[in-house]
């Protein structure tokens, strides 16, 4: 079994190139719209935004002075002393790359400094007997994080209620999420699984398109339409508000149709780590989700 040590010193790789490197498809997807563009504030705006990712991966230094909350997807097999490992490694990021200590209590805000606390780093697993374990991580901003939306719409809402919701969304969040943004929307499942699949809905690629022909004609239909609002980089107006729209889905009740969305800024910031039963290990910043 792969040592703590080397679960620390995974975690604290994975957190220093995610918050400092932006993955091949998020930076491409950026330089095309600053191409596309014909707003000149809206270049100015994808030009900046393309100097920073620059000079932040120059200077191996974070590229967003909010290096977000530490969420983990665990998938493969189960080791039990990951999250052990992945606890001092997080700890060991705060300081060496260096990370903003944003965990705090909910009520009194109390903040230890260290990104530690109660279920944090979250952690969600799929565990299999796969013979490597899969370590994602997702640094998520709160001014992306705070635009997230839970619908439990009828049945009879259907698809047309689900695109409602996801445009009603993305227009009220405006410029507050750090647009262009990347959507994630899930649905199905309960209300608590609906919000997961949002989230890892955002670890696919942008040049990977959905397997399911249905959801990749909506998640195409749904980009085209909210680039159509015109809210644009940074909410200054243009045709780029959104990167990609990314779904999960799952079974649900007869009953139910959860809905969830979850918005990364143009930080969609990612990095992956496979730790193979003898300790050799394969890092990817394009994600393996």
């Amino acid at each position: 079994m792969p040592s703590t040590k080397l679960i620390e010193d995974v975690t604290v790789d994975l957190l220093r190139v995610a918050t400092t490197s932006l993955p091949d498809d998020v930076l491409g997807a950026l330089r095309e719209a600053e191409r596309d563009e014909t707003s000149e504030v809206a270049r100015t705006q994808l030009r900046t935004i393309l100097k920073n990712v620059e000079a932040a991966e120059r200077l191996a230094l974070p590229m967003c002075q909010d290096t977000g909350m530490p969420i983990f997807f665990v998938k493969g097999r189960c080791l039990t002393n990951l999250e052990e490992g992945v606890r001092r490694g997080v700890e060991r990021a705060t300081s060496e790359v260096p990370l903003r200590p944003n965990a705090v209590h909910p009520i009194d805000r109390r903040n230890p400094g260290n990104n530690l606390g109660k279920r944090v780093p979250i952690i969600h697993y799929d565990f299999s007997e796969d013979d490597f374990t899969q370590l994602t991580v997702m640094p998520k901003g709160a001014g992306s994080e705070n635009m997230s939306a839970l619908a439990m719409l009828t049945p009879s809402q259907g698809i047309k209620g689900i695109k409602r919701l996801v445009l009603d969304t993305v227009v009220r969040a405006g410029g507050k999420p750090c647009p262009p943004v990347i959507v994630g929307v899930g649905i199905g499942g309960s209300a608590d699984l609906a919000m997961v699949l949002a989230k890892q809905a955002l670890l696919r690629p942008l040049h990977i398109g959905n397997q399911d022909p249905k959801l990749a004609a909506f998640e195409s239909e749904m980009k085209q339409a909210l680039n159509l609002t015109g809210i644009g980089p940074m909410g200054l107006g243009g045709k780029t508000t959104v990167l990609g729209v990314r779904v999960e889905e799952a079974y649900t009740h007869t009953a139910s149709l959860p809905v969830a969305i979850c918005m990364q800024c143009w930080a969609a910031r990612r990095a992956s780590a496979r730790i193979a039963i003898d300790g050799t290990i394969q890092y990817s910043r394009e994600g393996f989700w």
